[in-house]
């Protein structure tokens, strides 16, 4: 039986950037740093609640600059990290960001594994707590999204952004 060839990725996307790199030592907002060393575990710095969150499935929390840009017009006091975002990128099409998707971040490779579910900790940057507008089941295509890490390394604000094919 023939053996299939290695899976091979095309750049789909090389105009965005890294706008915002996000951490805290626990909870939200997580404010920005302007770089990270991002390993299997998460971003070096950031500390979070491991149940429910991180774990090497939901290693890195990410999320488009422009949804946040676009919230405040509907009256949400949100801001890049606000959400709990590890990575705010900005110039990409957030519609391809979905489970599945690979990326490159700088010199890191991530893989998009789930869509994120809001909680109620970060109710504080939605009007009247509606923390539920950024939820895939609710909005699809508001949500944020977890990745693992496929490759670590550092990343830094204004790295390029380069969304990978699926395996031809």
């Amino acid at each position: 039986m023939a053996r299939a060839p290695a899976a091979s990725y095309l750049p789909l996307v090389t105009s965005g950037v890294m706008n915002s790199i996000n951490v805290s030592r626990g909870g939200v907002p997580k404010l920005p740093v302007p770089e990270a060393f991002v390993g299997a575990q998460g971003l070096a710095g950031d500390q979070h609640r491991w149940r429910g969150h991180g774990g090497p499935q939901r290693a890195v929390c990410l999320y488009a600059l422009e949804r946040i840009e676009a919230l405040p017009s509907e009256g949400h006091p949100i801001e890049p990290g606000g959400a709990g975002e590890n990575l705010t990128l900005s110039g990409v099409d957030w519609s391809l960001f979905t489970p599945g998707a690979e990326l490159r971040v700088g010199e890191v490779h991530l893989r998009v594994t789930s869509y994120t579910d809001p909680g109620s900790k970060i109710a504080g940057c939605f009007t009247g707590g509606a923390f539920e507008r950024i939820s895939q089941e609710l909005h699809p295509g508001w949500s944020r999204v977890y990745a693992s890490v496929v490759a670590p390394g550092v990343v830094e604000v204004g790295d390029p952004i380069v969304l990978l094919g699926p395996a031809l």
